[in-house]
This record gives structure tokens, sequence and C-alpha cells, in this order.
């Protein structure tokens, strides 16, 4: 069947392709590459890739283009699922013989729920859906694929046995030809990346036990597999000769640096192509293995920092301690290594003293950037579990986690600490951090070294303090429906 690989329209600014631990519109322009679904597109030779929130493509040009399709791949989210269930029931009615899968997080963990919110859903992917996508595509019968829940001829739903992890990851295509053929690479932005930048993955899955984390808890699991350095060393050759205009490629996995040995191994091979790469970290490098990847090519590392509390990061199962990533950041700065530092509000158990200590750990590590977070309690993750146990939900649908606008909201409180405490937070936290003389000299400095960042840093700037506004304008109307309540 001809089958298209979609991200449906959703909220302005909603960055459904998200490779980090949740879904949401950002406070300045930011997607992320749809890699999730670009992966299985690239195992079916007559499929095609539609990402519509970054190319500007609304419901009724999606649904022009997906009527040219017998097959539909649809990649949701907890947060978009009920905007993804009416994309799905359009194309449907223009089409009624379209097939339709929903693919993605929260069909894994919930597969039976997924098909059950909307009849326009024909089947779900669990799991690692890569494999169990081409199947389909290829027209086998649902009842003999694996790792895939759907409906019979009867309306029953039946559980197909579970698929297996892929064992070896050099055997999936790479993604680099569909990212030619189907994405304007230029309308990808994240604010901490040079642009135009490509992202990709090199390995699924990570060791880590962070209670809070997505993917390795609903899609990767828990070890970390990976492609051999050599085959990650080969796609960035021909990514470079694909893209020449890109400045900066990202390696998206979970943690990066969960196989230090690898890791220099890719570092060492990608030396010679003279490209700029950044990954994802934790903050527990050693010194010398942090100058390998920079003279690598490496520029900068993502780094989940979370908390400035350490009884909060023992909590989420961090296994990392404050001084531990005090000593890494230090030795970031001495080696030049750029940190995008990212942290969480609302993590169990919050108070107003945790959240004082995280800001001032953040001010204290300094990075070159940083963003703030609320905890997002996703379906399928020990976090999630947690919340339900102990009651920390704010509203009675526990999967409703951001605001009619995209944004992210508090779907968990404490005890002496209200929902709308810790949203007020995050402003303050960003205040706090970006208007000191270190943070604005940095960004004036990048703004006068190049026309293009500069126009860049004003644009963010005003979405910044646009995104701001609206958030202040969620939490009065918030406190306005609990004053009429």
């Amino acid at each position: 069947m001809s089958t298209l690989f979609l991200s449906p329209p959703s909220f302005d600014g909603f960055d459904g392709g998200a490779g980090s631990r949740y879904q949401a519109r950002r406070e300045v322009t930011s997607y992320w590459y749809p890699t999730w679904l670009a992966q299985p597109a690239a195992l079916v030779s007559d499929g095609k890739l539609l990402d519509c929130p970054p190319h500007d493509v609304g419901v009724k040009e999606c649904l022009r283009i997906a009527e040219s399709y017998d097959h539909v791949i649809v990649h949701t989210s907890t947060p978009s699922l009920r905007n993804d269930c009416k994309v799905a029931e359009a194309i449907k009615a223009q089409r009624p013989d379209t097939k339709i899968g929903f693919v993605g997080a929260h069909a894994a963990v919930l597969p039976a729920e997924t098909l059950k919110a909307s009849p326009a859903i024909d089947w779900v992917g669990r799991k690692e859906f890569d494999y169990t996508c081409k199947e389909v595509a290829e027209g086998r019968p649902l009842a003999d694929v694996a790792g895939l829940s759907y409906r019979d001829a009867e309306g029953k739903i039946r559980h197909n046995p579970e698929r297996e992890m892929i064992p070896n990851m050099d055997a999936l295509p790479w993604v680099a030809n569909v990212y030619k053929r189907d994405l304007q690479i230029e309308k990808y932005f994240i604010g901490y990346l040079l642009h135009p930048y490509v992202s990709m993955y090199t390995g699924r899955g990570c060791p880590a036990q962070c209670t809070f984390c997505l993917w390795p808890q609903t899609i990767g699991g828990h070890k970390y597999r990976v492609r051999s350095a050599q085959n990650v060393a080969d796609e960035m050759a021909y990514m470079k000769r694909l893209f020449p205009q890109v400045r900066e490629f990202f390696f998206d996995d979970d943690t990066f640096t969960a196989n230090l040995p690898r890791a220099r191994e890719i570092a060492k091979k990608l030396g010679p192509l003279g490209l700029t790469w950044s990954c994802n970290s934790r903050a527990n490098l050693d010194a010398d293995t942090i100058k390998q990847m920079k003279d690598g090519g490496c520029r900068l590392f993502l780094v989940g920092y979370e908390s400035g509390n350490e009884e909060t990061l023992k909590r989420i199962k961090k296994g990392v301690t404050l001084e531990e990533m005090r000593r890494f950041t230090k030795d970031c700065h001495r080696a030049g290594m750029v940190i995008h530092g990212t942290f969480i509000l609302g993590l169990p158990v919050e108070t107003r003293e945790t959240i004082e200590q995280t800001i001032r750990f953040a001010q204290e590590l300094d990075v070159f950037s940083m963003q703030v977070s609320l905890a997002a309690p996703y379906p399928g993750t020990e976090l999630y579990e947690q919340a339900k146990l102990n009651g920390w939900f704010t509203k009675k649908d526990k999967t409703d986690l951001v605001e009619g606008d995209g944004f992210q909201q508090s779907a968990l409180e404490y005890p002496g600490l209200s929902k709308e405490e810790i949203f007020e937070a995050v402003e303050r936290f960003y205040h706090r951090y970006y208007l000191r003389p270190k943070p604005i000299l940095r960004i004036i400095k990048t703004m006068l070294e190049d026309k293009d960042v500069c126009v860049r840093r004003l644009r963010e700037g005003y979405e910044f303090f646009k995104s701001m506004a609206q958030r202040r304008s969620d939490l009065e109307a918030v406190k306005a429906g609990a004053a009429a309540a």
C-alpha cells in the first residue's frame, strides 16, 4: 500500500516530533526532527513523510495530501491524541477505505485506550514499531503482524504477540534520504543548536533509570542498543555531502555517552570529517573524555541537571550527584565545551526551598544556555505511577499535560506547594538566570559575531517574552477558574 507517515497539524508551534521526554510548545520556535517516523519511512519504498507543524501545513492541505494514500501512519502523543484523532477522522471521512495506524509512546503504553479514542484508528503499533509499520505497509494481514493491536471484523480489540526489540541497529537504513526527499531542513530550529541543523539517532535505549524520562520506559528500553561507530561515521560523511548547508549535527540518543568507549571511537572517526556535532550527555564525564570529544568536533552537550536538591535527584533516580555535576561542568568550561542545561520544576516532592536551591544551582553552574520545564508524568513512566499512588495529579484527567494553546501546564502539585506556584516559578527561574551580566554578555557577543545569529536571537527574544506573557495569562485563567469553583 502507498503509505503516508504523518505528524499531523496541531497547536500552533507544537513540537510533535520532540526527541526529548515530552512534546509541547516551547518558549521559542523549536522543532525536532520526526526521527521516529523517518526511520520506518526509510523501510517503505513507496512511503512519504509529512511533518506538518514545522512546514506550516494546515488541516486542509494535510487532507489533500493524505487522500492520495492507501495507508496513513500517525505519530501521536499524550498531549496531542485528541487532536490527532480529529485529523484521522477527517482523513477517513474523505476516503473511508484508508487504513490508519497510530504509533508513539502513548500508543505503545495504552494500545487499547488509543484504539478506543477514535473509530478511525484501525491499528496501533506497540513498543519499537519500525518493522511493524513496514509489514503493514506491505499488505500483511493485521492478525499476522507482531507488536500490533487492532480491531477485528467484529470490532473486538486484539493484541498480537510482542515484537522483539531490534538487536542489530546497523540493519536499519539511514534516514538521510528521507530527510532530503521529504523535509525542508531550514524549517527546523533548536535555540541552542547552530542553524540549520540535522538530528539523528545512533542508538536507542538508555541504561539510566530516571523516573520521568519517556522513551526508555515506553519504546527504547533500558539497554543501549547502538549502531557501530563506522556505520555512524559513514552516514555522517554522506549527510555532509547531502546537506552542505548544515552547520551542526545532533545525536539525539537519550544518552549518547552511555557507552563511553564507543563515544570516543565515534569522535575519533568524525574528527577528520571536519564537521560540527553535539549530543545528549550525562553530567559525569571525565576531563579526558570531554577533551577527546571536543577534539573530534563535538561543540555542545545537552545535559539534564534537573534539580539542585540532592534528595530530589535520589528520588528521581538520576544517578548523578550535585558534586559530580559541578566537576563535569567545570571540566567542560575549561575544555571550551558548550553546555545547554535542562532543569525540571515540580519533581517529587518539590517545595519552595528546593525550587530556590535549583535556581541557585543553575546560577552557580552558569552554563551557556538553559531551559526550564515542568514535570511531565507521562503514562508508562514511574513518575506517572508515583503520582497516581500519591494523589499528586491536579486534574481528574491524568493525561491532560498541556494548556489549550499547547504550552505545558503543571500537572502535579504537593502538600504546601500548589500547581500555580510551580507554574509561576518557571518564569521567575528564567528571569533570575538570564537577567544577569554574564548571560547577557554571552548573548550580545554571539549576536555581534554573526548577523544571522543576531536576527535569530532578536526573534527568539520576542517569542520568549510573548510566551511568558501567554503563560501569565494562562495562570490568571487557572486562578480565576479555581476561584469560581
